[in-house]
């Protein structure tokens, strides 16, 4: 069956009273917002380090310190350094070291363990590197445990492991301008003196945890879903929870990550408190197995034609002949809209005669997704808990076949807390919320990562230092200075991988892999012409600075509209620090077919070579 005849626009409500939903979206959001923003939350370090460094799935790594130059450290073993390892391979860069705090290759994909973890984008785009390495999903939303395979296949093909540096951790990052390298020093003591630093942690790399009082008096067990704990719930990401047959469990969270966990808390658990602030957008999965008759019609490309066509299909406009190729919940509302200016014939719709259908199209979507809760949920009043009153794409969306049926069982309770300040407090073996205190055994936390907080919180190093000392912290301060995203002037031979001033995505591995052809790119031709060092002149990263604020297709008055989470500083009144960045505003393509160009052209035009 062809792409277009089996990816048709979505049956939705025909009429929707947007007026009033636009009056009940508001007042759904402003009685959850609370005044501390971002920082109702707890960083993991000192008196609670160990819900982030301690691993339960490696041995503590004991060795001694390393002292050694090499050419290249890339910090972080996930997604964004592996693929910046592969390119920078591939442009003939063998001597490569890879910082990684984990104890193997994975990123968030060796952390992330907990039952039912699963890609929520569609794996032939999200999964990297898969014509490169020749691999293919074995469906279409590939579970963790394949992910993170896919990341050790991918360390084997390109001999990264080599270089690898498991169960390590940076503490610092100074310029040393006597030797022009980049001293990194580590929690085993070690000195790497690197010529170029990748910085590729990725912002799904530090767990936060909610600001509850009494969180230090609670007795009982507590984790975070980043680092579950099997020897306490017995099984494995497939299930069998049988150590939780006689516990009474509470998981404090409802996003995409307890979207996916609660279904087997609900199955194994004696019994499960669901502690809600804010519901989900939770529709229908729909895996399914890779069919061996589509692989066969593959053609070299395939995967970055796919990419192309999903991040068209969610962020851009969709012209009314192109199809949607991926078609799934993603693409629904782009797909929906393309549906409408085909019926009406026109082929070229402007920004606003886009954006105008948008609207009634987004609330019809929502409106869909909060019927078939209705269909599904036994119980009037946890149905109505569990609709979520916000636009499509104010929180991250969820699919998910199990999770609403899992509020049909007995054994599971769901405690609406968005009336309130959250959760109020924790006992000794307790929660506290609306004045009730619920006895538990045990408490996962699904509170997600140091997504939009803080820079410095984010990556977790305490120094980064420049040229004369100057702090990256302090450069930044106002905001990130770079060229294309990638460097910044003051720190030489420093490049970022993911999210600052450039082009962004709706598949994060796709941005990841552009950012790594371009800076393995510079790195080469840099080494090729006997420089020591690359770096943007100050000239050239203002101008950046300026084309960004002048291009920059602010969302901000969307975001206000939302519902507090992460996108939009917890519904802070000042929208800082999007989890996003500075996007360019003509598109991602558009970016790169800038940065592209700028490479065709050979001249590294606004970068200051020195030897």
């Amino acid at each position: 069956m062809d792409v277009v005849s089996r990816c048709e626009r979505t049956q939705t409500p025909a009429n929707v009273d947007i007026e009033a939903l636009r009056e009940r979206y508001r007042q759904e959001r402003d009685k959850r917002v609370r005044p501390e923003g971002d920082n109702q939350y707890i960083e993991v370090s000192e008196d609670f380090s160990e819900f982030f460094e301690v691993d339960p799935y490696s041995p503590a790594v004991v060795r001694d310190a390393i002292e050694e130059d090499t050419e290249v450290a890339i910090l972080g073993g996930g997604f964004a350094g592996l693929i910046a390892g592969a390119r920078l391979k591939q442009a003939g860069i063998k001597d490569i070291r890879i910082i990684e705090m984990g104890g193997d290759f994975g990123g968030t994909w060796y952390w992330n363990r907990y039952p039912g973890v699963q890609c929520d984008v569609d794996a032939y785009c999200y999964l990297p590197l898969l014509e490169e390495v020749g691999y293919i999903p074995k469906e279409r939303y590939s579970y963790g445990s394949e992910i993170f395979e896919h990341c050790r296949r991918i360390g084997h093909h390109f001999g990264l492991y080599d270089g690898a540096m498991f169960g390590t951790m940076a503490l610092s990052l100074r310029w040393d301008e006597l030797i022009q390298r980049w001293r990194i020093k580590t929690n085993h003591g070690d000195d790497i003196r690197a010529r170029f630093l990748v910085m590729a942690s990725g912002r799904y790399n530090r767990p936060k945890l909610p600001g509850i009082p009494g969180i230090k008096d609670f007795k009982n067990r507590i984790f975070h879903t980043a680092r579950w704990d099997y020897e306490y719930t017995g099984g494995d990401a497939t299930g069998e929870l049988h150590k939780l047959a006689d516990k009474r469990v509470a998981i404090i969270g409802t996003g995409a990550t307890a979207v996916q966990v609660v279904p087997f808390l609900g199955q194994y658990a004696k019994h499960l408190h669901v502690f809600q602030r804010t519901p989900s957008s939770v529709d229908a999965r729909g895996n399914r197995n890779t069919d061996p008759d589509w692989v066969k019609t593959l053609k070299p490309g395939w995967q970055a034609e796919r990419q192309k066509n999903f991040n068209a299909a969610i962020y851009e406009m969709l012209s009314p002949n192109m199809p949607d190729i991926v078609c799934d919940g993603w693409t629904e509302l782009n797909r929906n809209i393309q549906a409408v200016f085909a019926d009406s014939g026109n082929a070229a719709p402007s920004l606003d005669e886009y954006m105008t259908v948008r609207e009634p199209e987004d609330y019809k979507v929502m409106e869909r997704i909060r019927q078939r809760i209705g269909s599904i949920v036994d119980d009037p009043e946890t149905a109505e808990k569990l609709k979520p009153y916000y636009r499509f794409l104010c929180k991250r969306p969820c699919w998910n076949d199990n999770y609403l049926p899992t509020f049909n069982r007995p054994n599971v309770t769901l405690v609406d807390v968005s009336g309130s300040r959250g959760v109020e407090r924790l006992t000794e073996d307790g929660i506290v919320a609306n004045g009730v205190e619920y006895k538990i055994d045990c408490l996962v936390l699904a509170s997600g990562f140091e997504i939009a907080t803080g820079l410095k919180r984010r990556i977790g190093i305490e120094t980064i230092e420049g040229r004369g000392g100057l702090s990256l912290y302090d450069h930044w301060a106002g905001g990130p200075k770079t060229l294309h995203g990638l460097s910044t002037h003051g720190f030489p031979n420093l490049f970022f991988a993911g999210w600052t001033q450039g082009g962004v995505s709706a598949n994060v591995s796709e941005m990841y892999d552009n950012q790594a052809r371009h800076f393995a790119y510079i790195i080469k031709e840099t080494r090729a012409r006997g420089a020591t060092t690359v770096q943007p002149s100050q000239e050239a990263q203002d101008a950046w600075v300026e084309t960004m604020q002048a291009t920059e297709v602010s969302n901000k008055d969307f975001l206000s509209q939302c519902t507090p989470g992460y996108f939009n500083s917890e519904g802070s009144k000042v929208i800082k620090d999007s989890p996003l960045g500075e996007v360019y505003g003509p598109g991602y393509q558009a970016f790169v077919h800038l940065i592209e160009t700028w490479r065709n052209n050979g001249d590294l035009n606004g970068l200051i070579l020195e030897k």
